[in-house]
């Protein structure tokens, strides 16, 4: 088993900004644990597929004892599953709360945690997470408690375990989208989401894949909410 080639670990992977991911690096060579719940089988013999729900701590292990098994390590983890759900505040459901908490916090913390015990044995690695600009700037008519409770959370416990890490030869930064053109939101609503962008268009699923990609390549940056989100975050 060759481990020369990097291993990059991606859930949330059988769609929209996962599927760029994915091909983002294979382009550059590295090896993939592609994860989702109705993620395919791939042809090519570095990219692994392993079907499953990420809230799971069961899958967590799957997908990281099976990178390990396959590839001999995991350089990189891109935690890009996450769900949003937009409704009034009061109109939440108890499977609504459960659903946000079980994706976007259990879906980081399992993996999370067992991607950072294997980079720790090598002394090195790199851990990305995909959030949203709306924690930093809530949009009205966007309703977004539940994204905001959830992937505001991430924001900060990227911050938490940069600094945790940072003398162990691990990383770890998020990217903070704004709204994103890809298939969860449907074409003829694409001019009304750009205009909330103060650069008056929805970003691309290439601005995303380009930015976890630069922070991949950029060893002295720990810690940064880089922010893909056409101005959202300055503000309005």
């Amino acid at each position: 088993m060759s481990t020369s080639q990097k291993v990059v670990v991606i859930t949330g992977a059988s769609q929209g900004i996962g599927a760029e991911l994915v091909s983002a690096f294979r382009k550059l060579d590295y090896r993939i644990v592609a994860t989702a719940r109705s993620v395919k089988p791939s042809d090519d013999p570095d990219i692994v597929t392993i079907a499953g729900d990420i809230a799971d701590p069961a899958t967590a292990q799957r997908v990281i004892s099976e990178a390990v098994a396959r590839f001999g390590r995991v350089d990189t983890l891109v935690n890009n599953a996450g769900i949003f759900l937009a409704k009034p505040f009061t109109h939440y459901t108890a499977e609504d709360y459960a659903a946000a908490i079980g994706v976007n916090v259990s879906g980081f913390f399992y993996i999370t945690q067992l991607a950072v015990a294997e980079m720790e044995k090598q002394a090195s690695g790199h851990v990305v997470t995909i959030t949203t600009s709306l924690t930093d700037q809530a949009i009205e008519g966007v309703p977004s408690v539940l994204a905001s409770l959830t992937k505001g959370g991430l924001n900060t416990a990227t911050k938490s375990l940069a600094i945790e890490y940072a003398k162990k030869g691990i990383r770890a930064n998020a990217v903070s989208p704004g709204i994103i053109k890809s298939p969860m939101h449907a074409g003829d609503n694409h001019a009304a989401l750009g205009a909330l962008h103060p650069m008056g268009r929805m970003g691309e699923m290439s601005d995303v894949a380009g930015a976890v990609l630069y922070l991949d390549s950029a060893p002295f940056v720990t810690g940064e909410i880089l922010h893909v989100d056409g101005g959202q975050s300055a503000g309005h």
